[in-house]
């Protein structure tokens, strides 16, 4: 770390009298972790990093070899745009390192910065804008709304409304831009748009984002969630993630001369996604509750294909406005928010440049609304179908090796065991729903 950046950030905390800093990390899972030193400490954590015991962590180090080291990014500070307790505190984001000093393979944000790094070899930098959906709800124990409102709602002295521009402030007051926010399908369900950025910094936001609604929630006694389906019979909450690449400073995902302005590269990009869609799904969708999102009639991608404009694709392409060349994108539809980031980036990347590597060609689009189709009909223009649960998703996912490559082998096995044992769990509980339905019955 340059002593000069070292220097700019124990300045700054001083300067403005921050007491407290909050370091954080994320898990494999993608919770996020953190501990708390005191300013004076804030030269040596800069310095030499701050020891922990990495057996303790969700797919860190076995128990023989627990010693990590959590290195602050000195581009990661940020002031809590909330006092605890009074007190000044900011927040940094570390790099999980061993002792001597080199990254730790099971850390996310390395796993992203690995995938980075291949993706700058072949002269590329990938930048992301997501649109995270979530639900307020009375609390975290009942899923009782606050609101019956539905897509684009504008209503007056409404508890949900006062908490979104809440949010909105303590996210610009964290330095994070915003695009807008709207209400979503679902009764009380809203999503905020984040302005896109370079991926490692989004994954940093996105982490960001979800603590800062979350803790504005609260503040106003009530709870935010993410998990990506809490309504039975209601719209499940997704993060549909804008991805592009730029190469030489211009957007690699533009070309004048095409009819809708698409590039090789991004149609190599698109049908690479769409090569790999099965087997990154786990990670874009990792959780049991994930695949009760991925349902027909819900505005949620079933089938693997893609489109311009057409919403009920996996991928779908934004028009072209003249004049916005930089603003040419793809937006891929599965991923929910409550998925690592740093993993889901990661894995699209590592997809989008296979296709690109591999000069993949991008089947016709599709204009029809795919879930009106028959079988029969999707089978003969060889759209394929998302997994169905967590377990048929694991399965694919252990067959790729690509996703074994771009998480690399401690995290892509960890992963795989931590997540069968979800499955058994769910898959041998007894529901309310079998007591309902078959108890007086059976």
């Amino acid at each position: 770390m340059p002593q000069q950046a070292r220097h700019d950030v124990v300045k700054a905390v001083k300067d403005q009298k921050i007491e407290f800093i909050h370091l954080w990390f994320t898990d494999v899972l993608g919770f996020l972790k953190s501990f708390t030193i005191d300013v004076e400490e804030l030269e040596i954590a800069m310095t030499e990093g701050m020891g922990f015991d990495g057996s303790s962590i969700q797919g860190f180090a076995r128990i023989q070899e627990s010693d990590m080291i959590a290195m602050p990014d000195p581009s990661t500070l940020q002031i809590l745009p909330w006092r605890q307790k009074g007190v000044l505190v900011a927040t940094m984001y570390c790099d999980v390192v061993r002792p001597d000093g080199t990254p730790y393979d099971a850390d996310p944000r390395y796993v992203l910065k690995r995938n980075l790094a291949r993706a700058a070899e072949m002269g590329f930098t990938m930048y992301v804008g997501p649109e995270l959906e979530y639900y307020y709800l009375k609390s975290d124990r009942e899923p009782e709304v606050l609101d019956l409102g539905t897509y684009f709602d504008q209503t007056t002295r409404d508890l949900a409304v006062d908490l979104r521009m809440d949010t909105v402030r303590a996210l610009k007051r964290f330095g994070i831009q915003v695009e807008y926010s709207h209400h979503e399908v679902g009764p009380s369900q809203h999503e905020i748009d984040l302005r896109y950025a370079e991926a490692l910094k989004m994954a940093d936001i996105v982490m960001t984002y979800r603590v800062v609604v979350k803790e504005v929630a609260q503040e106003n006694g009530v709870y935010a969630t993410f998990m990506p389906k809490p309504l039975y019979g209601e719209a499940g909450s997704g993060m549909h993630v804008h991805q592009s690449l730029f190469k030489d400073g211009k957007n690699a995902f533009y070309d004048h001369d095409d009819p809708h302005n698409l590039s090789d590269i991004a149609k190599s990009y698109i049908a690479g996604i769409l090569h790999h869609a099965r087997g990154t799904c786990a990670i874009t969708n990792q959780w049991v509750n994930s695949y009760k999102r991925l349902v027909s009639g819900y505005e949620a991608p079933v089938h693997v294909c893609w489109a311009h404009r057409n919403r009920s694709a996996l991928v779908r392409v934004p028009m072209y406005k003249p004049g916005k060349e930089n603003a040419t994108r793809i937006e891929l539809r599965s991923p929910d928010p409550a998925c690592n980031p740093y993993l889901a980036f990661s894995v699209m990347l590592a997809a989008g440049l296979d296709g690109i590597e591999r000069g993949l060609e991008l089947p016709d689009d599709v204009t029809d609304d795919v879930y009106e189709m028959t079988d029969a009909e999707r089978a003969d223009r060889g759209i394929g179908r998302l997994p169905g649960d967590l377990d048929e998703a694991l399965r694919d996912m252990e067959e790729s090796e690509l996703v074994r490559t771009a998480l690399g082998d401690q995290v892509f096995e960890w992963f795989l065991r931590n997540k069968r044992a979800e499955w058994y769990d769910y898959h041998t509980r007894v529901t309310p729903f079998e007591h309902e339905r078959y108890l007086p019955l059976l």
